[in-house]
């Protein structure tokens, strides 16, 4: 059987990208949405990571746009978005064995796992929101010939954390936590719209 149909045996970060599409497009339940968001974060954030390494110039030194260059770069985290898409891979494994009648789970021990469930794609989706500011902040001083690389990042990161969104929504949240995230995605919003101009 080809490894592009079998279930992961290495951190999914370590795959290539077809291999990653080619699982993601399987009729498999792991990877799914949440992984899927995950790594679109993490392409969201390489191509931000791109405009802080172009302001690196002697002129963006000297204004220092390349220290805010660099605290951007910093807090992309790419590894920890990668991460996450292996999170939510065990995370929605362990939701599985719930719906087991045999599972020998006890009532806490799902109560954890429902939990997890629940908590993966908020970490993910407050990672995105995070990464979105940092982007936004950084800007202003970043060298105009490649603002829109920084520009796409933010959309990126913005469709990343509108698609953790659907994954949490699927683990019912309280209705307060939903109204909290809910704000969240309005300002992601207000900050898209004010780069596409409406």
């Amino acid at each position: 059987m080809s490894s592009t149909t079998t279930t992961t045996d290495s951190t999914l970060a370590s795959r290539s990208v077809q291999d990653f599409c080619d699982i993601l497009a399987s009729k498999q339940p792991t990877p799914g949405g949440g992984a899927s968001a995950a790594v679109g974060a993490a392409v969201g954030a390489g191509t931000a990571a791109m405009s802080g390494a172009y302001t690196q110039r002697k002129k963006d030194e000297e204004s220092g746009a390349a220290d805010a260059a660099r605290t951007m770069i910093s807090k992309m985290d790419i590894p920890s978005l990668l991460s996450m898409a292996d999170n939510d891979v065990e995370a929605y494994k362990a939701l599985q064995s719930t719906w087991k009648k045999d599972s020998g789970l006890s009532p806490e021990q799902v109560k954890d796992i429902e939990a997890n469930a629940l908590k993966v794609p908020t970490v993910l989706f407050e990672a995105c929101h995070e990464r979105i500011v940092a982007v936004q902040e950084f800007l202003p001083k970043c060298n105009p010939n490649i603002t829109s690389d920084a520009k796409v990042g933010i959309h990126q990161l913005a469709g990343a954390a509108r698609s953790a969104y659907q994954t949490i929504l699927v683990n019912s949240p309280p209705e307060e936590e939903k109204m909290r995230l809910m704000k969240i995605l309005q300002e992601i919003q207000e900050i898209e719209n004010g780069l596409l101009g409406l």
